[in-house]
């Protein structure tokens, strides 16, 4: 089978994703569910056009943290979407699990002290700012960046994104 076929039939299968019957094993090769929220690992990571350093690099990603959405993905390569929409292929290595949410609106976004609107302010959370995600109640997000916590609601940030269900893993 040629490598071009074989490729576009692997990542054909994990755009499938996971069905939602709730298991914590998937069928991708990462056993993780797609779509999911990763972050940046490093504070320069390649953007590629393709799964593998063979493929010319697109750009190169700066922010340490950053949160990615992996959209497909093959043993060691990640097909990720970052906040403006773009999408190109990083390595595994330059990825991780932790969980950050960014804010790509303009304008600051209040942080209360509880997950609730009338809640006081206790902080602010600026334009292109990321911030560690530390839980999610509802519509609601627990989040901490540069030593302050608070709640936000998930459309004040992007990667707030819930847990993705999948299917078991057929081995």
């Amino acid at each position: 089978m040629p490598v071009k076929l074989a490729l576009t039939l692997a990542v054909a299968l994990t755009l499938a994703g996971c069905d939602g019957r709730g298991a914590k094993v998937c069928d991708t090769p990462s056993t993780l569910p797609v779509p999911r929220f990763v972050s940046l690992k490093f504070g320069e990571v390649y953007a590629r056009k393709g799964p593998g350093e063979d493929h010319r690099i697109l750009w190169v990603w700066r922010s340490k943290g950053m949160p990615l959405e992996v959209v497909a993905e093959t043993s060691d390569w990640r097909r990720v979407r970052g906040p403006d929409g773009a999408a190109a292929w990083a390595h595994k290595r330059g990825l991780d699990g932790r969980l950050t949410v960014m804010r790509v609106k303009p304008g600051l976004a209040a942080m209360h002290a509880a997950p609730k609107d009338d809640a006081r302010v206790v902080a602010w959370l600026a334009p292109s700012s990321v911030a560690t995600l530390e839980k999610s109640e509802g519509d609601w997000r627990r989040i901490k960046a540069s030593g302050k916590a608070g709640w936000v609601r998930a459309g004040e940030v992007w990667g707030a994104g819930g847990p993705t269900p999948c299917r078991p893993r057929e081995d």
